[in-house]
């Protein structure tokens, strides 16, 4: 049964909703303009025990600069980092992960122009590497960071010495990948049709591949095409468990270089771009160019130290912006990762939007609305509390496993920690039930404040787990899906507030069909704001 202290539970979970907007998960687009963290406090003006440092001094179009932020004593536990024009507000080029515990942030509708922490954990340094743009009028640019020692202290726009802008790597008039020359004897080629040259053919597909002493691969690759070009590293001759760096253009059109790990029929995985240097691109009349150098290793089903790979060439239309995934582990794909995780959070929605508030309503005030109608030998709100809350409990477990089978680890912040406890007091809620007393046992008060209670507590849970699971998938920077959660508690505290009203008025003679029509708009606001919150999870 679901006791009389929900109402004012349920309020005070209302006045408590602000303060889940917190963010040591790092989610702080609300601060890529000024970079100014929303917390108390003004910033420190002190010298700050922190640097930002770049290790290039000058960069070119495509250049890749890894930025390094560095404690000089203590540590940190929040930051967040861009790139920047030099005497501008306005962010540039795009950044790839290094360092564990770091994320990349939409900010100002551009993707993955700035970095940020993924929890509270004290950190003493962190990298990321960033890419400038391929194209486009670029400046001398300076790395920013606002680094958060505690909630009310923190150093805002701390900057590096400023990286000059050096020129060209590539023309949007010439193409920059190599010619056939030296090939059999100084590099692998690949060409079709065979033996073309791509200096003087714009119809040659071509790659090469040299082999440096120093472990580093020199690749190129050419070839006009809608969307990409790549180059794989296979153990047979069959995609899938493959190597590949991919040379497409990403949403703007920019020409990028990608590392990718094929899984065979579906999208690759995409990788960090890891040790890839001496990047050039360019497009020339639908003909994608690409050239760098790569240390990394070569990652396949069986590599090992001194392995051979046969070297696959592929070609073809992107079916919209490339997709990128930062430290995707072999194995799996991204677009499997993401509908698991969405299918969790949607069952978690269905669960305590509906079926789980209804139960808990149906206990709380339905016992004499339905007294005298039994269904199965029992009350008929006792079987429709049951039925609705053994779902709700088995929506609740199939998202935990599927949540867990999908991210695998413990990251996302307090997320996955409300999730277990929301998990394992829904799980022995019914189990404890099922042993209950008999009503008119001297025991059986225990039972009914005890089973109240843990109901209270599976609620809050649930919600703010609901709460920190949007502030992760919302992609917007209003964080929109967060504030319709928000306004979702509003009205269920409203619904419980009428509901007690009128279980206390009918007590002196108010008709019992009010209940019913409070029960109906119950329902149709709670399926109102579910919708809302699921076509938003679609749409992510």
């Amino acid at each position: 049964a679901f006791g009389r202290p929900m109402s004012l539970l349920l309020l005070l979970l209302l006045i408590w909703v602000p303060q889940l907007e917190c963010f040591s998960n790092g989610l702080v687009t609300g601060s890529c303009q000024n970079m100014v963290p929303i917390h108390r406090g003004t910033g420190q003006n002190t010298s700050a025990p922190y640097n930002v440092t770049a290790n290039l001094s000058s960069y070119s179009l495509g250049s890749q600069v890894t930025v390094t932020v560095q404690a000089t004593s203590g540590f940190f536990t929040g930051f967040l980092l861009q790139a920047r024009p030099a005497g501008q507000n306005s962010s540039v080029g795009s950044f790839t992960t290094v360092s564990n515990g770091t994320q990349l942030l939409t900010c100002n509708g551009v993707t993955n122009s700035a970095v940020s922490h993924t929890s509270g954990a004290n950190k003493t340094s962190i990298q990321a590497r960033w890419t400038a743009p391929s194209s486009g009028n670029l400046t001398d640019i300076e790395f920013r960071v606002t680094v958060v020692k505690k909630y009310s202290i923190y150093w805002i726009q701390l900057k590096s010495a400023t990286v000059s802008y050096s020129g060209s790597s590539s023309s949007s008039g010439s193409s920059v990948s190599g010619t056939s020359a030296g090939c059999g004897s100084s590099k692998i080629c690949f060409s079709q049709p065979s033996n073309c040259d791509p200096s003087s053919s714009s119809s040659c597909f071509f790659m090469s591949v040299i082999m440096a002493p120093d472990s580093a691969v020199q690749l190129e690759m050419f070839g006009v095409s809608p969307g990409y070009v790549s180059i794989g590293f296979s153990d047979d001759q069959q995609m899938g468990n493959d190597d590949v760096y991919i040379c497409g253009k990403d949403s703007r059109g920019a020409i990028k270089v990608q590392h990718a790990y094929s899984t065979g029929r579906t999208d690759p995985t995409v990788l960090t771009l890891g040790d890839v240097s001496n990047i050039n691109t360019s497009l020339v009349n639908g003909a994608i160019s690409c050239k760098f150098t790569t240390r990394n290793s070569i990652t396949t089903q069986r590599s090992s130290a001194g392995s051979q790979y046969y070297l696959m060439f592929a070609y073809g239309p992107s079916s919209g912006p490339i997709r990128i995934a930062v430290n995707n582990p072999p194995g799996g794909t991204e677009q499997y990762v993401h509908l698991r995780l969405a299918a969790a959070g949607c069952l978690m929605l269905i669960a305590w939007m509906t079926t789980g508030s209804i139960g808990m309503v149906l206990a709380r005030f339905f016992k004499s609305v339905t007294r005298g109608t039994s269904c199965l030998g029992k009350d008929l709100w006792f079987v429709a509390h049951v039925f609705l809350m053994l779902l709700t409990v088995a929506a609740t477990i199939i998202a935990f496993i599927l949540a867990f089978v999908s991210a695998m680890d413990w990251s996302g912040g307090a997320h996955p920690v409300l999730g277990c406890l929301v998990m394992i007091l829904s799980f022995f809620q019914p189990l404890v039930a099922f042993f209950r007393c008999a009503p008119q046992h001297h025991w059986r008060i225990l039972f009914n404040w005890s089973h109240t209670l843990n109901a209270a507590a599976i609620k809050g849970l649930a919600v703010a787990a609901i709460f920190t699971g949007l502030q992760l998938i919302s992609g917007s920077s209003d964080s929109w899906l967060v504030k319709v959660m928000g306004g979702f508690v509003a009205w269920e505290a409203l619904m419980f507030l009428l509901h007690d009203l009128n279980m206390r008025w009918k007590q002196k003679g108010t008709e019992m069909w009010i209940e019913i029509v409070v029960l109906v708009l119950f329902t149709i606001g709670n399926i109102a704001f579910l919708v809302s919150l699921l076509v938003g999870i679609g749409n992510l």
